[in-house]
């Protein structure tokens, strides 16, 4: 026990640590699912971006402005404790969200039977040709999807259609036939294929078995009726249009944006009180690796939510869309999170006055040409993330994928970054900081590509271990390169510069593109572009990086450090200044 309650170091390491594990989980219920959740809605693609990018702008401008009212009135206690219980309450409205289509059901539970279905995009309908056997007719569908994203199915009764006329399901939303009213003669429909159609003239009933989603190229009258044996086709992108009741988009906006206003100070409110906290005991430089919690909780929480989505949700929803769990899981992570947080470290003794270290931060990123390219390849990096945060799991769930490999995708490359941190010092040493961003930018691309091919459920796995590099080493070197660009104590505020408001532009201007981008084109276009985007950066940015002037600055804690070595000033020449010794330390380290 320490003489001092109040730095109690050892305890408040234990503390943080929950918290940022307990953190990362809650964020894991719904941020990776969430264009995923807005997509079974029915919200087209440039609204999903729309609204994301919404999310990102906010997050960039809002952050800032309560973590200084935080600090300012002394409110950390009272902003972390607000924020995870008002956020918890405010993510259950997403549930209040009506589908596009009020009379499509799309999700039915019967028992451990369920189909699982998807809310096709706003303005496109399902129009399918049901033509019976002869006689009387007891017409159920029986068999299921024989592929890994697919779900547990029950039978559905349709023999409320006309014998021998076409009827038109306003409740079945899978494997149907989806168009766009005034779409272009190139768009593709929806089309529904299948494998196994049998016809049972004795029982007068169809017989459906190895039913496969597929996407393949539209009729010659596009939104016309499709026989259900058409034979299948080619693969193709889908059409995500733009148009339908704009109600559900709405309402998922202004959802959406209440609930960032809550929970988005959360945090780097509690970073900032935590800093603060360790600042005073000098102990942060010695636990700067908390953010190791935050992704194994990340990690764990993805899979587990995914699991209890494909395992547990219809004993915990009747019906509704698919996906309320992760809302439901996230109420219930925060108010663990709210318990914890009444034992985070807060200092007693905060600074008082008021701060203007993020406009010393932008003063010294204007005057620092080194400063301004590091800032646009962040804002570049920012951009390309904010596109597989977006649209990756749209384009898995094309070829089939389930949530669980959603979940594992995103794990595995959290895991690699986590595992690959201890080579973190000897990387930065060997290839040096502008090796390493190259080499990050380099793998990030190639990842963007890979993405563009992806050809089945599983085949977006192997590419996830390529996120240790474009994801983990880029990030060290950007932290690097700020640690040895910026003037004293100037360090963190740079960091939160970079990180909040560089990067989280970049998201946003990604979003907000990336959606229109595959309304147009596709998924698959908008990762070509990405790859393309991020190639020509590097190229710019390693011809410009030799170009600019290389100050040489002298590291101060280095010299502290010195400072209490046996040399002594009153001996001779230069090899007994220690002063001399860290200048040229410093000097063959900037040479290398």
């Amino acid at each position: 026990m320490s003489p001092n309650p109040q730095w109690d170091v050892p305890r408040a390491l234990r503390v943080a640590r929950l918290f940022h594990l307990v953190c990362g989980v809650r964020d894991a219920c719904v941020t990776p699912f969430l264009t995923l959740y807005l997509r079974q809605l029915g919200v087209a693609a440039p609204w999903v971006g729309i609204l994301m990018g919404t999310k990102h702008l906010i997050a960039t401008c809002w952050t800032p402005f309560c973590a200084f009212l935080a600090k300012r009135y002394q409110k950390r206690r009272m902003f972390l404790t607000g924020s995870l219980l008002s956020s918890a309450g405010a993510s259950l409205m997403m549930v209040l969200v009506p589908p596009v289509d009020r009379n499509l059901v799309n999700h039915f539970c019967n028992g451990s039977s369920r189909v699982a279905t998807t809310v096709l995009p706003l303005g496109v309908t399902q129009t399918v040709i049901m033509t019976p056997a002869q006689g009387s007719v007891s017409n159920h569908w029986a068999g299921a999807p024989n592929h890994p994203g697919s779900r547990h199915t029950r039978d559905l009764d349709t023999s409320g259609f006309p014998n021998g006329s076409e009827g038109t399901f306003s409740g079945l939303q899978t494997y149907l036939v989806g168009s766009v009213e005034g779409a272009r003669t190139t768009t593709q429909g929806l089309h529904l294929v299948t494998s196994g159609l049998r016809d049972n003239s004795q029982k007068g009933t169809f017989e459906v078995g190895n039913v496969t989603p597929s996407l393949v190229p539209g009729s010659t009258a596009l939104g016309g009726p499709v026989n259900l044996s058409k034979p299948q086709g080619d693969i193709q992108t889908p059409d995500h249009s733009s148009k339908g009741s704009p109600w559900t988009f709405i309402l998922s906006l202004g959802f959406v944006v209440f609930w960032e206003l809550l929970a988005a100070p959360l945090e780097q409110v509690a970073d900032d009180s935590l800093y603060e906290y360790l600042d005073f005991v000098d102990a942060t430089d010695r636990n700067r690796d908390l953010w190791v919690w935050r992704l194994l909780g990340v990690s764990a929480g993805v899979c587990g939510v995914a699991a209890l989505v494909g395992y547990l949700e219809c004993f915990l929803v009747a019906n509704g869309p698919q996906g309320v769990i992760y809302f439901y899981s996230y109420s219930l992570v925060s108010t663990l999170g709210l318990a914890v947080s009444t034992a985070f470290p807060i200092p007693r003794d905060q600074q008082q006055g008021p701060s203007y270290k993020a406009i010393k931060a932008l003063s010294l990123i204007r005057g620092d040409s080194r400063l301004i390219l590091l800032a646009f390849t962040v804002f570049w990096i920012g951009a390309a993330a904010s596109t597989v945060q977006d649209f990756l799991f749209w384009h898995m769930k094309d070829h089939g994928s389930s949530e669980l490999v959603m979940g594992f995708s995103v794990a595995l490359g959290l895991l690699g970054e986590i595992l690959f941190h201890p080579f973190r010092t000897l990387l930065l040493r060997k290839l040096s900081r502008v090796g390493v961003l190259g080499l990050g930018l380099g793998c990030l691309a190639l990842q963007m590509l890979y993405y563009s091919f992806i050809w089945s459920w599983w085949s977006v796995l192997p590419v996830q271990i390529l996120s240790t590099i474009s994801s983990g080493a880029l990030w060290w070197a950007v932290e690097a390169s700020i640690e040895d660009l910026a003037s004293s104590g100037m360090e963190r505020s740079l960091s939160i510069m970079f990180r909040g408001h560089f990067y989280g532009c970049g998201c946003s201007l990604g979003s907000f593109v990336g959606g229109f981008v595959v309304l147009r084109f596709g998924v698959a276009v908008l990762y070509e572009a990405c790859c393309v985007v991020l190639l020509l950066w590097l190229v710019l940015f390693l011809s410009i990086q030799p170009r600019l002037p290389q100050e040489q600055r002298i590291n101060y804690s280095k010299l502290l450090a010195m400072e209490g070595s046996d040399s002594s000033d009153s001996e001779q020449g230069s090899e007994g200044d220690w002063l001399v010794k860290a200048m040229r330390e410093e000097h063959s380290d900037w040479k290398g």
